[in-house]
């Protein structure tokens, strides 16, 4: 059985799904108590053979629980709600369980530089030099073939001794996020 839990846009949905469940309702007023916000799920889809060796379909939903790292890789924990259905359109059965699974995560850019010089005059034996504000702003892009941009990108990423890693530092993150979420 696939099924694809995740994909490029599954941090933008996060974020995009956090911003509004915390300011959607801004600036209404009700006199009856808000209801419970729905817990935070994701579609679910994919396909498996079936019995008769037709594709089966699956859909459903996946709730996160938590985030974490192994080293590499952001991880989502949370709990997979599952409906399959087979080639002939019955209803095979449903599945419910706790998965873990890799959180898609791209880093569009990072910054190298961001150098910001006022006006200056500087007058070098008779030649007179007045330069206007300057702002050098240097961003390495990562990705397929961008060598330079992969290594300066990895330098920056470098964690200092004592400070959490990327990943460390948006597991905990997501997880600050999704404590607000339940509780809110």
């Amino acid at each position: 059985m696939r099924f694809s839990i995740f994909g490029r846009s599954a941090v933008v949905t996060v974020v995009v799904a956090v911003l509004l469940a915390l300011f959607g309702g801004a600036g209404t007023a009700s006199a009856a108590p808000a209801p419970a916000a729905p817990a935070l799920s994701t579609p679910v889809t994919g396909t498996f053979t079936d019995a008769s060796g037709g594709v089966g379909t699956v859909v459903g939903t996946f709730t996160p629980t938590g985030f974490a790292e192994n080293g590499t890789t952001a991880l989502a924990n949370g709990i997979v709600d599952l409906t399959l259905t087979d080639s002939a359109g019955q209803l095979v059965g449903t599945e419910s369980r706790e998965i873990t699974a890799p959180v898609g995560v791209s880093q569009v850019s990072c910054e190298i530089l961001d150098l910001v010089l006022g006006p200056l005059d500087l007058d070098l034996l008779g030649l007179v030099v007045h330069l206007d504000r300057v702002h050098l702003n240097i961003t390495a892009e990562p990705g397929p073939g961008n060598l330079l941009g992969n290594l300066l990108c990895a330098i920056v990423g470098i964690p200092l001794p004592g400070s959490p890693t990327g990943l460390q530092a948006l597991a905990a993150l997501l997880n600050q996020i999704l404590a607000l979420l339940n509780n809110g």
